[in-house]
């Protein structure tokens, strides 16, 4: 079994509209409206152009993506800082701690090594049974939540990378 990590280009397109429509579908199912839930295939191709957008592969199938928004970028979070979104997990590898490989590489390869960035958030559900959790897991903590018209309130959270030792 190998893992890589790579950006993700227009190529990718087809294997991560299919990952990212099986990973949401319980969200789809549990009536949150997350964007990357009811994405098309044209928009998943434009949010790949516009957004740092990275993959897991295994042997060389594409298991886990998350994307990276810029604060400089089209859609900066919003404590200008860099703000993930779109993180999926193939289903099929659920419980394995794909999504945990796939942020640890981005914080080391990407988000400390080239960016320098002292920290980075995320929104997601206040509604969602168990992603709130999960994140406050993996070292996220809560900042603040905003009710963005999307039919939940959307908790933001922030996770400081220089109080992190280098794993």
């Amino acid at each position: 079994m190998s893992d890589s990590f790579r950006q993700l280009t227009e190529a990718d397109t087809a294997a991560y509209y299919a990952l990212v429509h099986a990973a949401y579908a319980s969200a789809r199912e549990l009536g949150i409206k997350f964007d990357a839930a009811t994405a098309d295939a044209a928009q998943m191709q434009r949010h790949i152009a516009a957004h740092g957008v990275y993959g897991m592969f295994r042997d060389g199938e594409l298991v886990a993506s998350v994307t990276l928004r810029y604060p400089w970028g089209p859609l900066p979070g919003p404590f200008g800082l860099p703000h993930i979104g779109w993180f999926a997990t193939a289903p099929h590898y659920r419980g394995q701690r794909l999504g945990v490989k796939m942020l640890d590489w981005l914080e080391q390869a990407v988000l400390r090594d080239q960016l320098r960035a002292p920290a980075y958030s995320l929104g997601t559900a206040e509604s969602h049974p168990w992603l709130i959790q999960l994140y406050e897991a993996m070292g996220f903590e809560k900042v603040s939540k905003k009710d963005l018209g999307k039919g939940h309130i959307t908790v933001y959270m922030q996770k400081n990378l220089h109080s992190q030792q280098a794993r």
